[in-house]
């Protein structure tokens, strides 16, 4: 039996959909072999939904091919190429130190993207080595299945391997390649790539390939360029909205790094916020606060107006009225997003109907976890089960006000105590990846090499909602430290 027969046991069943694009939008590149793969972990779960064999993924020949060292029959190595704002600054990119193995078509026949992150240099790599440190790809590995395990949209992990290589960026670190699994890899930098160096038949084989691979039931649209632009203003509304309801701080929201498919990608100084309080930060490089939690809504919206930009040459003829169809499809993702967090909210809260005074509610609320430096996500855990004591907010007037005309509010709609108690529940995480817990993962992972501290964290993130007394461990706050927690690019 060949080695590639060998490797085809895993199952894998590429296609190469991107490949057929103008060869503007990528480079043909194979991964950089490493000297001493090892497999750290796998996603035995994820795999078998792809159609993969769990087992035979671990074996010598499948750790060759997450590392990068064999490429499977059907694959079609390449680097896109993308553009992208970084910080507001635009600026030519691609893929820099990542190689798209190709599409894998999952049992269930949906098409996702394989990815290797870490994978060595590419003709975008921009001076860099094209590498990635162990400890950023176990990161995106707890934070991004975490995600998926919270409901919200998510590339997500199948495998990390270490490479054997040490890699130098303030110090000495030990080499990785994380194995990602992505709806696809299509970014708004993309189109903005395709806008400025491409023609306008780059630009149209790229719009018709996301319509066509995301969007099909508006694919036959007589104005199928504007309801793109519209699909991708909704999916974005919606997932911000969800970040939002959790808590979550993606820290580094550039234009390349929006999915044009509406899953969260690029797990860099990402992070969930323990005190409520929007202007948090926790990138070390967001000195001016501008991917504070509480501007994510409106980056969202300047990022959505950039996609719109690099799509007026198809929206119509007339520059102009090319820009008031765009301007009138924009101005509706402040109003989506509202209706996505209010809902959300009101569900938290345990509210199904409608009363004029339930955003006023809310707010109340959040401005006294602000003042009083309150734990977002234990405060709404504390609420569902009945147990104010619990929250920082207890034994104040203002919250004893508020939790009066709360519980008013709850008896003015049908629900039993029993319903609301569920919907509270099921929208109310118990734990998330709370910062210090993610830090000693990685620490024993990382410097001892010792992965249970991670595996039992990724069984109970994998599991938010349970709200199990065994968990109650992860949902308690780190001890007091003068020092912020600080995030960095390391993925």
């Amino acid at each position: 039996m060949t080695e590639n027969s060998t490797i085809q046991k895993i199952g894998w069943n590429f296609d190469n959909s991107y490949s057929r694009l103008p060869e503007l939008f990528f480079s043909k590149q194979n991964p950089t072999p490493v000297q001493a793969p090892k497999l750290s972990i796998v996603n035995a779960p994820l795999a078998a939904s792809l159609g993969l064999n769990p087992e035979t993924l671990q074996d010598e020949n499948g750790v060759a091919v997450l590392a990068g060292n064999q490429i499977p029959e059907g694959a079609f190595p390449l680097a896109q190429a993308y553009a992208g704002h970084q910080f507001g600054h635009f600026t030519m990119l691609g893929d820099g130190r990542a190689v798209l193995l190709g599409e894998q078509i999952t049992p269930a026949g949906e098409r996702v993207d394989i990815q290797l992150k870490g994978s060595g240099r590419t003709p975008y790599s921009r001076r860099g080595d094209g590498r990635a440190a162990l400890g950023p790809m176990l990161r995106e590995y707890i934070i991004s299945e975490a995600m998926h395990a919270l409901g919200i949209p998510t590339t997500r992990s199948l495998a990390v391997v270490t490479t054997g290589e040490t890699i130098m960026r303030e110090t000495d670190l030990p080499g990785a390649v994380l194995t990602r699994v992505a709806a696809s890899h299509l970014r708004v930098g993309t189109f903005q790539f395709a806008a400025r160096w491409g023609t306008i038949e780059d630009l149209r084989a790229l719009a018709d390939y996301t319509l066509h691979r995301h969007f099909p039931e508006v694919d036959a649209d007589d104005s199928r360029y504007l309801s793109l632009l519209r699909e991708v203003i909704k999916r974005q509304a919606s997932l911000i909205a969800k970040w939002q309801l959790v808590g979550f701080i993606h820290g580094v929201m550039n234009t390349d790094n929006m999915a044009i498919s509406g899953e969260t990608i690029d797990y860099g100084p990402c992070a969930f916020m323990d005190t409520y309080d929007p202007a948090t930060v926790f990138s070390s490089i967001d000195v001016q606060g501008r991917y504070a939690y509480g501007n994510q809504p409106v980056i969202g919206l300047w990022n959505l107006t950039r996609f719109a930009e690099a799509l007026l040459p198809l929206l119509h003829d007339d520059e102009d009225q090319a820009v008031a169809l765009a301007e009138d499809a924009l101005a509706q993702f402040n109003k989506m997003l509202y209706r996505h967090w209010i809902t959300g909210m009101k569900a938290k809260l345990g509210i199904v109907n409608e009363e004029e005074q339930d955003e006023s509610l809310i707010k109340d609320l959040l401005t006294m976890m602000q003042k009083y430096r309150a734990d977002y996500t234990n405060t709404f855990r504390a609420l569902t089960f009945g147990k104010p004591e619990e929250t920082a907010l207890f034994g104040t007037d203002e919250f004893a006000q508020w939790h009066t005309n709360w519980q008013a509010r709850l008896e003015r709609q049908p629900e039993s105590k029993e319903s609301v108690h569920e919907l509270m529940r099921s929208n109310n995480p118990a734990v998330i990846p709370r910062n210090y817990r993610v830090e000693e993962a990685l620490d024993a992972a990382v410097e001892h090499g010792d992965y249970s501290v991670m595996e039992r964290l990724l069984d109970v993130l994998s599991r938010p909602f349970a709200h199990l007394p065994e968990h109650a461990a992860y949902c308690s706050l780190p001890d007091p430290s003068g020092l912020p927690y600080r995030t960095y690019c390391g993925t």
